[in-house]
């Protein structure tokens, strides 16, 4: 059982946990709890290692988790070790390190949500978790964005990033003159204003959201084909750009349904 903050593996964990630049050296990222073990291994991810904390060695919903390991991928470790890990922990919960899955080539013919300088962690997450409550498989993001595999995007998208194919650091005005399908982005100002309800959204969609406070830019708003706007009744002038990508997405989805 690991005893101490300063054994080899918690201190590479802890790096995992908190550096971007750790994460992308070693290709693997770090979840929390027993609800992202679980979508982890229901979409086949690869478990590195798994740090159990001991007051929960005995829980029937985490040892069905680890009967599906191999035991050398399992630490058993003290309480207080797992508590002082993180403050995005509620109480103690098992801790997890995950290889970064092989993505298959970009998409240029399948829909997609292509996000320019997002941010927040928090919206971020609500992005892919919605893109994935909506049938979306590909997020494609540049690299000013937010760090899709930090502990905070993780939680907000509530095991998203395990139903997606998520493309980091990509150039997006390149990625977007050779999508085939239709360019939609959210704007207020733009010359091609639609209303969100009045758009055919049946065909192949790329959704372009941009910064929360800048918005997309120019460079890309050049190669759009519908700049949407979405009506409102209230006095409220825009959206935040999780909800107004909720909005677009769920309509996406209401007219394939019906």
């Amino acid at each position: 059982m690991i005893a101490s903050i300063h054994n080899a593996r918690i201190k590479h964990l802890r790096q995992l946990l908190t550096q971007s630049k750790q994460r992308k050296i070693h290709q693997a990222f770090v979840i929390e709890g027993v609800h992202l073990l679980q979508m982890a291994l229901q979409n086949h991810y690869s478990i590195q290692q798994v740090f159990v904390p001991q007051s929960q060695i005995h829980d029937a919903e985490l040892s069905g988790c680890l009967k599906q390991l191999a035991s050398e991928c399992i630490e058993i470790v003290e309480d207080s070790i797992i508590s002082k890990m993180t403050d995005l922990t509620h109480g103690v919960s098992v801790i997890a390190q995950i290889q970064m899955p092989t993505l298959p080539d970009l998409p240029n013919q399948q829909d997609c949500v292509v996000l320019e300088t997002i941010q927040d962690p928090g919206n971020l997450g609500t992005i892919l978790r919605t893109a994935a409550a909506t049938g979306i498989r590909h997020i494609v993001l540049n690299n000013c964005c937010a760090d899709v595999f930090s502990p905070k995007v993780l939680r907000a998208g509530m095991g998203a990033h395990f139903l997606l194919h998520i493309y980091q650091n990509i150039d997006l005005v390149d990625f977007l003159q050779n999508f085939s399908g239709c360019l939609n982005v959210t704007t207020l100002h733009h010359a091609s204003m639609n209303s969100l309800y009045h758009l055919d959204l049946t065909q192949t969609n790329a959704w372009v959201f941009g910064n929360e406070g800048a918005g997309v830019s120019p460079s890309i708003l050049k190669l759009i084909d519908y700049g949407v706007h979405i009506p409102m009744m209230g006095k409220t002038e825009s959206l935040n750009v999780a909800m107004a990508a909720t909005v677009c997405l769920f309509e996406q989805q209401r007219q394939r349904i019906f």
